[in-house]
């Protein structure tokens, strides 16, 4: 990468990670957003190869992980699975941080032991495949059971979430709950098994894959999961399906004037090994630099949603970041025989 380019996209990144702490720093988004902001901070400042930025986000990340170890110190009894999956992610990414709270982990796993598989993921990925049949929550807030095709509060139509979209948040779930000690609906080897299945991938196909947009997620999530949020490389013979994917449908986040998708594209890639000396990776970098807000942020700027700022922000600076790589592994080494078969 050009020596202007690098600078150019460096002070994108730090103002980009100042946009998250400000945000994080507004009572409202963080009574709200703050195990997943925590969680953002965590990862930019566990992976990045450039030390300044590490120090900047871990800093910040304390702070604000101080801030919710107090408001969070007890599992209220009234919590549903939604509130058990937020402390599980809170809690984790507050002990990544350095800090802790011994006492707070025998309460989440209490609470979760309450609710069943379909509470937190939607289906019980021990014995079936992601369904096609569980809505999005509806415009209007409120949240629908499975099968369901008009909202039980507001009686307007529903639209599904697909079953990739059911597989992201299965995925992360199972995940976050692998990593912390606590089982969040099913171990993630339940929920991964279904890759298989999953394959193989359609593209944007013109427009006419109406599935296309959950499908990138799912597959940027596959790799996640798998190299614990870009802490390890992944060799493109394990997963030969979602490398093609990646690398055949990167233009699709520019046509569709996306920089959040395509900060996914690009740190996906770089877990694969693509370097900035690819034309991919330079092609979009050079978009998500173009793409940044007069405040440091990505996304929709009039957006009331802080979401629709602070995950765009997070994923961009992901994609524009160079990462400290600690080995080609995936973080759960029991499963790389199943990869390695599913491959061939």
């Amino acid at each position: 990468m050009k020596k202007f380019m690098a600078a150019e996209r460096d002070q994108a990144v730090l103002r980009g990670l100042e946009f998250l702490y400000r945000a994080s720093c507004d009572p409202e988004y963080f009574d709200i957003y703050g195990y997943d902001l925590l969680f953002c901070f965590y990862c930019i400042s566990s992976t990045s190869e450039d030390k300044k930025l590490s120090v900047e986000a871990r800093k910040m990340g304390r702070e604000r992980a101080q801030h919710w170890r107090r408001e969070h110190q007890t599992v209220p009894i009234d919590v549903d699975a939604n509130d058990v999956v937020h402390f599980a992610f809170g809690s984790y990414a507050a002990d990544q941080l350095g800090v802790r709270d011994k006492a707070l982990k025998p309460q989440i796993r209490r609470a979760a032991a309450r609710f069943p598989p379909e509470d937190y993921l939607g289906f019980d990925p021990s014995i079936e495949a992601p369904p096609e049949d569980v809505p999005e929550v509806c415009p209007c807030g409120a949240e629908n059971p499975r099968g369901r095709k008009t909202c039980r509060e507001c009686k307007r139509r529903l639209t599904m979430l697909g079953r990739y979209g059911v597989w992201i948040d299965a995925l992360i779930r199972s995940y976050i709950g692998e990593r912390y000690g606590v089982v969040l609906g099913a171990p993630y080897s339940e929920v991964i098994k279904w890759v298989p299945l999953m394959r193989p991938y359609r593209g944007a196909e013109n427009g006419n894959n109406p599935d296309f947009y959950w499908t990138v997620y799912a597959i940027t999530h596959i790799i996640y999961t798998l190299n614990d949020y870009n802490t390890y490389k992944l060799s493109p013979r394990w997963l030969p399906d979602e490398f093609e994917f990646l690398q055949t449908n990167l233009k699709e986040a520019v046509a569709g004037e996306d920089p959040e998708m395509m900060g996914e594209f690009l740190d996906t890639l770089k877990a694969f090994g693509l370097t900035d000396k690819h034309p991919l990776i330079r092609q979009g970098v050079e978009y998500v630099i173009s793409q940044q807000n007069d405040d440091g942020s990505w996304g929709d700027a009039e957006s009331e949603d802080v979401y629709q700022r602070y995950h765009p922000t997070y994923t961009a600076i992901d994609g524009l970041r160079d990462y400290a790589f600690r080995g080609q592994k995936i973080c759960f080494p029991k499963l790389l025989p199943l990869l390695k078969q599913w491959a061939r």
